[in-house]
């Protein structure tokens, strides 16, 4: 008797309905970023009044994110090669063998994904996608699209709510903290953010919501298409450096360079550290290079950390080339006044019930086109902490109420994404649907609950 194959349900035929749509209908990451130019030229010209000046602005933006471009692009490079070195390989080897069947293994993921993030949004984004990867190849039915949305979790959903918040460090740093804003707010330091009990209670709840959505929408094994079905294929990593054939070689086999190197960046570490705390840590800048010593390190040899870089190096394709992009769109809005117009408009309209609301539909809409936490509050903060304050409104509630709802455009957003899906071999059509689920469930809960803690401040 032939078997009748399980139909899904709830979830999970959502899911899968989407995926299929999202697979069939959604531009390539790099033509998606194409469109925003042109609709953002438009309505920056439409502002401004002047077609001619809105492209001389593209332009000049167009080189804005050179270093932050470079950052992403060794942020993705050193975390490769850190996570591809003997010893962290292992580890990753071994918590990939935790989950059992395709659903806990994306709902696994998710939570690991999540709590990376409240450390390091940078850390969370390459480590989990290596993580999923590695979960796809042990896990027989696990789908390989949910895996790559669950390991893209953190940064849609709670990591501007941990350590590595933008705008929370912004605002609790006088060094980094415009005049402009500073004499509107002042100082506000993290335990008026981060530290809230209301903000920690609202990262549980997303974390729980978020795991629930990723274990219930996961499709079982019959529908799941994993990393061959996607035409991925994998391959560990290759640790085999062969031997010197040629005395010019030898330096590339020898571990006393490494040390040399490492050891010159120990102790540029270590007096960062004695001077500015270990926070200083998570500044990119010194995320890298720390990433970069410790990869250096791991592999031992040069001729190992070479080849790591090297493997790594294909998967930053996408950011090379489209992070201008977007860099100039982010110039048209703001020397059009575009963006200030949109704050103005959404600040005019607001009560002091409605302003969490209203103040995050904005963020989140803004997010689509200024995908910049950090330069998108430098946008946002004048007009918002200024309302609020004449509102009476908790100005770190108000910090909180930007994290949550920016990080929510990031769930259908590819500028994101591209270092992920790099490393996973796929494209962002292929993880979005699963994402867009997330983002439908996500935007009423932050906004709930960015609205109802608003009383308790």
């Amino acid at each position: 008797m032939q078997r009748v194959q399980e139909k899904p349900t709830g979830l999970a035929d959502i899911g899968l309905r989407l995926s299929a749509w999202f697979e069939r209908w959604f531009p390539d990451a790099l033509a998606l970023a194409v469109i925003a130019v042109a609709i953002v030229f438009a309505a920056s010209a439409a502002a401004s009044g002047s077609p001619l000046q809105t492209a001389r602005w593209f332009g000049a933006g167009f080189w804005d994110l050179v270093a932050f471009t470079m950052q992403i692009s060794l942020i993705i490079i050193t975390g490769h090669v850190v996570a591809t070195a003997p010893p962290v390989y292992r580890v990753i080897r071994r918590m990939a063998a935790v989950p059992i069947d395709g659903r806990g293994a994306v709902a696994y993921v998710g939570l690991f994904s999540m709590l990376a993030s409240l450390i390091s949004w940078s850390f969370s984004l390459i480590f989990s996608a290596l993580l999923a990867r590695e979960v796809a190849h042990r896990v027989r039915g696990a789908d390989y699209r949910a895996l790559g949305a669950a390991a893209y979790l953190g940064i849609g959903s709670v990591w501007a709510l941990g350590l590595s918040s933008s705008a929370a460090l912004i605002m609790a740093s006088p060094a980094s903290l415009p005049d402009s804003i500073e004499r509107i707010s002042g100082v506000i330091p993290l335990g008026d953010t981060l530290g809230l009990w209301q903000s920690l209670l609202m990262a549980a709840v997303l974390i729980v919501v978020s795991m629930a959505i990723c274990f219930y929408s996961a499709p079982r094994a019959a529908q799941a298409r994993t990393m061959a079905d996607m035409g991925v294929a994998y391959q560990a990593p290759s640790h085999d450096i062969g031997r010197p054939e040629t005395p010019g070689e030898w330096p590339e086999f020898s571990p006393i360079l490494t040390l040399v190197v490492c050891g010159l960046g120990a102790v540029h570490l270590t007096g960062a550290v004695a001077a500015n705390g270990a926070g200083i840590l998570l500044d990119l800048n010194h995320y890298v290079f720390t990433f970069l010593m410790a990869g250096m390190l791991l592999h031992w040899r040069p001729r190992s950390f070479g080849q790591a870089v090297a493997a790594a190096v294909p998967s930053v394709g996408g950011v090379l080339v489209q992070y201008p992009l977007y860099a100039g769109m982010v110039r048209m809005m703001t020397e059009s006044g575009l963006a200030e117009r949109m704050a103005q408009f959404f600040v005019a309209i607001s009560n002091v019930h409605t302003f969490p609301v209203l103040v995050g539909i904005y963020s989140a809409f803004l997010g689509l086109f200024v995908p910049s936490a950090g330069g998108k509050w430098l946008i946002e903060a004048p007009y918002v902490l200024g309302a609020a304050r004449e509102l009476g409104i908790h100005l770190g509630w108000v910090v909180q109420t930007y994290n949550a709802t920016e990080a929510l455009a990031n769930l259908i957003h590819p500028f994101w994404m591209l270092p992920l899906i790099g490393i996973l071999g796929l494209k962002a059509r292929d993880i979005v649907g699963y994402s867009m689920l997330q983002f439908v469930v996500h935007v009423p809960v932050v906004l709930f609950l960015v609205w109802i803690l608003n009383y308790t401040l």
